[in-house]
C-alpha cells in the first residue's frame, strides 16, 4: 500500500485534491502540517508521494512549494489536478458576525478574501497559519473567533458557517502536483507539461532573453514562468518554468539539452499528462520525424561533404 503526503490537516484543499486522484485510490493519507514537511516526508522515504499546491489562479504560484522542488534533494511531478476553491467564514455554534475580533487562514485563502474581510470585518486581526483546515481546528478549540477555510473543515471541526463564497473574485482554481521521488518519465501523452527550473550562469544583459530564446526558436510554448531568488545573495534568481510538451519530445528534450549548456545548472522536475487545455499543435520543422530528418542530414555531411 503507498503513502499520500498532503498539506493537512483533513478538510484542507489539498486533501479534497488528493481524494480525487485516481492514483489514491487504496492509498494511506498521510496529513501533514506544511508543505515542507509534506515534501520531506517524500525525501525521507516515509511517503511515496506527497500532494501539495503549487499555483492558485488568483494569487498566483505558492513560493513554499517552487523553493522546495528548487532546492534539497531531487523530485519531481508525477501528476497534476485542478480544484475549484470556495471559502466561508467559520465559526463556533452561536458566534455571530460582531462576535468576530480575531481570523485564522492560510496566506493564499487570506489574499483571496482580503476585501471581503476588511469590508465586513475591518477591525479583526487576521492570524496566518499552515493551512485552511487547521484555521478551523484552531477556531474550534478557540484560538481565534473564526476561520476562513472550507465548508468540509466546518462540518469535520464541529463549525457553523457564518458567510459563505466570500472570496473576492469568484471562481479561483488551484492547481496541485503529486510529488515522487525521481523516476523514468511516462510515455508521452500527446497533450503534456514539463517541469524544470533553470540556474543563470551569471547575472548579465540578455541572460533571461537566453533562456527564452532556447523554447522559442523550438516552438516550445510556455505555460508559466516564475522567478525565484537562489537563497544566496541578493540579485541572484533562478527560475521556475513550464511549457508544453514531454522530455521524450525532440524539441523539448533539444531545448533542455541547450538550456544545460547556457545555464549554471538546470533541476529537470518531470513530464506529466496537462489536465487543463489541450496542447497547440506542433509547427512545421519542429516534428520529431524532422529532428531526427535533420540529424541524418547532417550526419552525411560529416560523413561525406555531399547535402
Amino acid at each position: 500500500m503507498t503513502t499520500l503526503a498532503f498539506l493537512g490537516p483533513e478538510g484542507t484543499f489539498a486533501h479534497a485534491a488528493a481524494r480525487s486522484l485516481p492514483s489514491s485510490a487504496g492509498a494511506t493519507l498521510l496529513p501533514l502540517a506544511n508543505v515542507t514537511l509534506a515534501i520531506d516526508a517524500v525525501r525521507a522515504g516515509r511517503a511515496d508521494a506527497a500532494l501539495v499546491p503549487l499555483e492558485n489562479s488568483v494569487e498566483g504560484a505558492v513560493p513554499a512549494t517552487l523553493d522546495e522542488l528548487a532546492n534539497g534533494d531531487p523530485l519531481v511531478i508525477a501528476e497534476e489536478a485542478y480544484l475549484q476553491v470556495a471559502f466561508e467564514l467559520l465559526a463556533r455554534p452561536g458566534a455571530t458576525l460582531a462576535d468576530v475580533r480575531t481570523v485564522a487562514t492560510h496566506p493564499h485563502a487570506e489574499a483571496q478574501v482580503r476585501r471581503w474581510l476588511l469590508t465586513n470585518l475591518p477591525d479583526a486581526a487576521v492570524s496566518l497559519v499552515g493551512s485552511t483546515a487547521g484555521a478551523a481546528q484552531a477556531a474550534a478549540a478557540g484560538a481565534f473567533d473564526a476561520a476562513v477555510s472550507s465548508a468540509v473543515a466546518g462540518e469535520l471541526y464541529g463549525l457553523e458557517t457564518l458567510a459563505r463564497d466570500i472570496a473576492d473574485t469568484e471562481g479561483a482554481v488551484t492547481r496541485f502536483v503529486r510529488l515522487t521521488r525521481p523516476a523514468p518519465p511516462p510515455a508521452p501523452t500527446g497533450n503534456d507539461r514539463t517541469t524544470l527550473v533553470a540556474f543563470l550562469r551569471d547575472d548579465h544583459s540578455g541572460a533571461l532573453l537566453e533562456i527564452l530564446s532556447e523554447f522559442a526558436t523550438r516552438a516550445v510554448n510556455l505555460t508559466r514562468i516564475e522567478s525565484r531568488p537562489t537563497k544566496g545573495r541578493i540579485g541572484q534568481y533562478c527560475f521556475s518554468i513550464d511549457c508544453e510538451g514531454h522530455v521524450l519530445d525532440e524539441r523539448v528534450g533539444d531545448a533542455l539539452a541547450a538550456l544545460h549548456r547556457v545555464c549554471a545548472d538546470v533541476r529537470y522536475l518531470g513530464s506529466y499528462a496537462r489536465r487543463d487545455g489541450k496542447q497547440g499543435p506542433v509547427p512545421p520543422g519542429r516534428s520529431d520525424g524532422e529532428f531526427l530528418e535533420s540529424r541524418d542530414w547532417l550526419a552525411r555531411v560529416r560523413a561525406d561533404g555531399a547535402s
